[in-house]
Formats: C-alpha cells, sequence, structure tokens
C-alpha cells in the first residue's frame, strides 16, 4: 500500500483546510487509517483515526470538534477536514494505513507528509 497526503497549505488561525489521504492497492478499503502530525521541535503525535468501515473514529483531544475524520472507499481516500485552526496546529500531517487507534507503531504504511501552516 502506497500513501500520498495532500492539501496542506498556509492559512489564518479560525480557517479551515481539508487534508487528503490516498492509497493505491485493492486492500487500502480494509485498513483503518490515521492522521499523526509532528510540530517544530516535537515528537510525531495522533491526531484521528477511522476504522476500515468509516463506523468508528476517534480523535485527540487537542482536536476534538474541531476536526473530522472521514473516509471514501470507493475512492480509496481518507480525509481530515480541519475547522477553526489554530497556530498550534502547524506542523506537518502524515496519514498512517494498517493500523489502528492511536497506536502509531501500529500503522505499517505511511505517507509523505504535508505542511499545514497556521498563522496568527
Amino acid at each position: 500500500v502506497q500513501l500520498q497526503a495532500s492539501g496542506g497549505g498556509l492559512v489564518q488561525a479560525g480557517g479551515s483546510l481539508r487534508l487528503s489521504c490516498a492509497g493505491s492497492g485493492r486492500t487500502f478499503s480494509s485498513y483503518g487509517v490515521g492522521w499523526f502530525r509532528r510540530a517544530p521541535g516535537k515528537e510525531r503525535e495522533f491526531v484521528a483515526s477511522i476504522t476500515w468501515s468509516g463506523g468508528s473514529t476517534y480523535y485527540a483531544d487537542s482536536v476534538k470538534g474541531r476536526f473530522t475524520i472521514s473516509r471514501d472507499n470507493a475512492k480509496n481516500t481518507v480525509y481530515l477536514q480541519m475547522s477553526n485552526l489554530k497556530p498550534e496546529d502547524t506542523a506537518v500531517y502524515y496519514c498512517a494505513a494498517g493500523g489502528s487507534h492511536y497506536y502509531e507503531r501500529s500503522y505499517g504504511y505511511w505517507g509523505q507528509g504535508t505542511l499545514v501552516t497556521v498563522s496568527s
């Protein structure tokens, strides 16, 4: 499985962005997918995850109520809708597949990352 993250960019605080994670291969739709981020000078952290069916989603407390993860298995794509963005959301965002919940080490496939910069 190969993953391609896109949709990052520069946005003002309070704005919105939608990230996409496009997966290749027929098995992508059978994998749980997570979004993680690494802010400058910090370790990578969990943001959100979704089960293979889309029936269950999980969020870090820091983004709950502002971010929404969803997927379209017909398009082999997982989305992360980010609203009310804050400067502290500035980070490189990575999508990962093959794992579950916030267990970073459970994910076997990783995309290259897309940079989100939120200006104050």
